[in-house]
């Protein structure tokens, strides 16, 4: 369950397009670049990545080095360039934002348009003892767990991510609506410091 193997699989194949895309970088502009450089390695990093979330932090340093390194090949720059100055200025989220994003969206899409149904079947909604003003803010109940790996479970992370975002996120009226309010809140969360 650490997912070593899946990781190193995925670095192995991002490396090599990355090495590939390098070679032909010269004569790309930077557009073209960034969107072979989504569609090829965006898509693997991103592939199964809600199964990431609180799993080794080796495994996320790993992929994010392949992302740093991407970035450096879209931007045209020497290894030495701070990697996180090029996400923000490419728009792309971290790895570890990348899995928050995907299993927030997963959430939503589980409590408000009840699919997946088995997803959907594993959230329950928080339902306080008494009334209060905070009764009307969509949190879910979290499961408690004893071991770690348990924490990992969907029915535990999803409803311990979903309770941590803002209310105008939580309530948004679509899913496009609500990847667009999550990206820009990860975003700012992420490069604000």
């Amino acid at each position: 369950m650490s997912f070593n193997k899946h990781v190193t699989l995925t670095v192995r194949a991002c490396n090599y397009h990355i090495s590939a895309l390098r070679h032909i970088r010269p004569v790309l502009s930077r557009d073209t670049a960034k969107q072979i450089a989504c569609s090829i390695v965006g898509s693997k990093l991103d592939y199964c990545n809600a199964l990431l979330h609180n799993c080794a932090v080796a495994n996320l340093h790993k992929l994010q080095r392949v992302q740093n390194n991407l970035a450096r090949t879209v931007c045209s720059c020497d290894r030495s360039t701070d990697a996180k100055r090029l996400l923000q200025q490419l728009h792309w989220l971290p790895i570890e934002c990348r899995v928050n994003f995907k299993v927030a969206k997963l959430c939503y899409q589980a409590v408000n348009c009840s699919q997946p149904t088995y997803l959907a079947s594993l959230l329950k909604p928080y339902v306080q003892t008494r009334t209060l003003r905070s009764g009307s803010s969509q949190l879910l109940f979290v499961l408690a767990h004893r071991i770690d790996i348990a924490a990992r479970r969907f029915s535990v992370t999803a409803p311990h991510l979903w309770n941590t975002l803002p209310l105008d996120i939580r309530t948004a009226p679509s899913v496009a609506s609500f990847k667009s309010r999550l990206k820009t809140y990860l975003f700012s969360q992420t490069f604000s410091h």
